[in-house]
């Protein structure tokens, strides 16, 4: 098996700074979740590093941070080491700098679901819709036969929104579920285009959409964080 390409810096300011964070999340099929869970807090706190790390049969979601070399020597153990077996591979990983530690003590979760949705049928490491590149967002959500949403909350979608973005109005995300039951038909919204803040809230969606009948189905890959770091603000 190839092993996968893991870029360290990717994400990283050129500025040092003496703690190294790693934001990843990715949607696999864990069901050894709670075997690999003490293996993984082991890991972390041989190496001083602190933070959450959610672990679920649909896969792993957090945010961690340590020196530089604790960091790396965990990506590569998730992404490419033999307790995940490769499963982590083309996980969205994000890194940046800390000039302090962030977190006071490490702590690695077990939970039913990495983003709670309360929806079994929403399977994003079986079946989820397309990615689309923050290159590509712009043109898609100008396109009328789109319908957009946003998979934030409310306090979320007050903070700032796309421009004809529809606002489900929900307070967390399971909410999701009646909005989308009382607002959208597969029938008549041939076409449906998603966001969140990081990606991992709008991927499950999309899951969702299409456990309904829903068959085109489109969600910004890496979300809003990304597409700001990608698209020039003009």
């Amino acid at each position: 098996m190839n092993r996968p390409q893991i870029d360290m810096n990717a994400n990283l300011p050129q500025t040092h700074q003496p703690y190294k964070v790693m934001a990843i999340y990715k949607f696999a099929e864990l069901p050894d979740a709670a075997e690999i869970q003490p293996l993984l807090a082991e890991f972390c706190r041989a190496r001083a590093i602190k933070g959450t790390l959610i672990l679920a049969p649909e896969g792993i979601n957090g945010t961690v941070a340590g020196t530089a070399e604790a960091i790396d020597a965990l990506a590569v153990w998730l992404l490419a080491g033999p307790a995940f077996g490769g499963r982590l591979e083309g996980a969205e990983v994000k890194y940046s700098g800390a000039g302090e530690m962030p977190f006071l003590r490490m702590k690695v979760r077990l939970k039913p679901e990495i983003v709670t949705l309360r929806a079994p049928e929403a399977n994003p490491a079986k079946a989820v819709g397309t990615y689309v590149e923050p290159a590509d967002w712009n043109g898609l959500i100008e396109r009328n036969d789109v319908v957009l949403v946003d998979t934030r909350n409310d306090y979320e979608v007050g903070l700032g929104t796309f421009q004809r973005a529809l606002d489900p109005a929900t307070k967390n995300f399971t909410e999701f579920k009646d909005y989308v039951a009382q607002n959208l038909d597969p029938a008549r919204d041939k076409k449906v285009a998603m966001f969140c803040t990081g990606g991992i809230r709008c991927e499950k969606a999309s899951s969702y959409l299409l456990s309904q009948g829903f068959e085109e189905v489109f969600h910004l890959k890496g979300g809003i964080l990304k597409y700001l770091e990608m698209v020039p603000e003009s």
